[in-house]
């Protein structure tokens, strides 16, 4: 599996837009997945540095359990409300948890009061970036899978 870093290297122009996408908002949208195998969405903060795109969680939230247990998931950027949409970015993969304490501290910073947290890293399997045509008369779909690459469509 690729990580975040092998994706800007093979697809440095949708890895850069997925990423304004991705730093436009604080807050993104986790899916998950739960024991019974339904889906649980959670709200969350990604990180992307060392090359990686990380995920930190309070300690024993139920998605830190979720990714625990089945480490697939799917991100979807902060999106705006039209007329101000312009695109957003959407990925899948999976992830490991890293629990070396000082690189938790790094990526995470420190946890409220002092506790523990939780901090995946991603493996990433397919990057969707949708944004605004130019005329702005449509949308345009850009999406890289792992092992297929990149690809492009037009939606009117």
């Amino acid at each position: 599996m690729a990580r975040w870093g092998d994706v800007e290297a093979e697809v440095p122009e949708l890895a850069a837009e997925a990423r304004g996408f991705l730093d436009a908002f604080t807050h993104t949208t986790l899916a998950t997945l739960r024991r019974d195998g339904s889906p649980r969405i959670s709200g969350t903060e990604v990180v992307i540095a060392r090359g990686d795109l990380w995920l930190g969680s309070m300690w024993r939230s139920v998605k830190a359990l979720d990714l625990r247990r089945d480490p697939r998931f799917a991100l979807h950027s902060g999106s705006a409300d039209p007329p101000a949409w312009r695109g957003d970015a959407k990925l899948a993969g999976r992830v490991e948890e890293v629990t070396a304490p000082d690189l938790v501290r790094e990526v995470n910073g420190e946890a409220a009061g002092g506790g523990r947290s939780h901090l995946f890293r991603a493996d990433v399997t397919e990057l969707v970036v949708i944004r605004l045509g130019d005329p702005p008369d449509h949308i345009v779909i850009e999406s890289w899978h792992e092992g297929r690459g990149l690809s492009r469509r037009e939606r009117r």
